[in-house]
């Protein structure tokens, strides 16, 4: 990917940033070599401040940050297309995006991600998933595993409404433990994407 950070004056080009799960634009910024790089190498989206004349990593302050999914490049060569998850809120203002609109999951799986994320960061005494979260890594794997073999018991029996009830037990345990690792479940889709390419 040959990036045409000479073609203007600045050696800024835009960067915009797309939500990976839902397609809708979060925002727009700038970068130049540096920030491209340090983006390249965190896995954090980074943009260089055009008021500060430094470079910035989204969410470094708020907590509102930006993973980087994947990069794309425009046929000039002069744009970059960042697919990124947010963690919170992508606009200053407290809004979903920079442009006022609402960043909607668009799948029940996005949906329920998003609740798992919310039970992480502000737990409920009330809550199973914020139980769980408070367990740690350990014991959240281990749930899983317990879960996963309860779904093989069910596989080989006939009621297919208790396979599909322990699918579900495995399919939610699974997304907890991947947020408990941060890691987004559009991030595990994407290496699918590419093992079938």
């Amino acid at each position: 990917m040959k990036i045409d950070f000479e073609k203007y004056e600045s050696g800024l080009v835009p960067a915009i940033v797309q939500d990976a799960n839902t397609s809708k634009v979060l925002m727009l910024g700038f970068m130049n070599r540096k920030a491209y790089k340090r983006t390249k190498k965190t896995g954090l989206v980074t943009f260089f401040s055009r008021s500060r004349q430094e470079l910035w990593v989204k969410g470094e302050t708020s907590g509102n940050s930006l993973k980087v999914a994947e990069i794309l490049l425009d046929c000039d060569g002069d744009t970059i297309l960042v697919k990124a998850f947010p963690n919170g809120k992508t606009c200053h203002l407290g809004k979903d995006t920079c442009f006022g609109e609402k960043n909607k999951p668009v799948t029940f799986l996005q949906d329920l991600e998003r609740v798992i994320y919310a039970r992480k960061a502000k737990p409920r005494k009330s809550s199973r998933t914020s139980r769980l979260f408070a367990r740690g890594v350990n014991q959240i794997a281990k749930k899983f595993g317990e879960e996963a073999v309860e779904l093989v018991i069910e596989a080989k029996d006939q009621s297919d409404d208790l396979f599909k009830g322990e699918a579900g037990d495995v399919l939610y345990h699974f997304m907890v433990l991947l947020a408990e690792r941060e890691i987004r479940l559009g991030e595990v889709i994407e290496v699918l994407k590419k093992r079938r390419r």
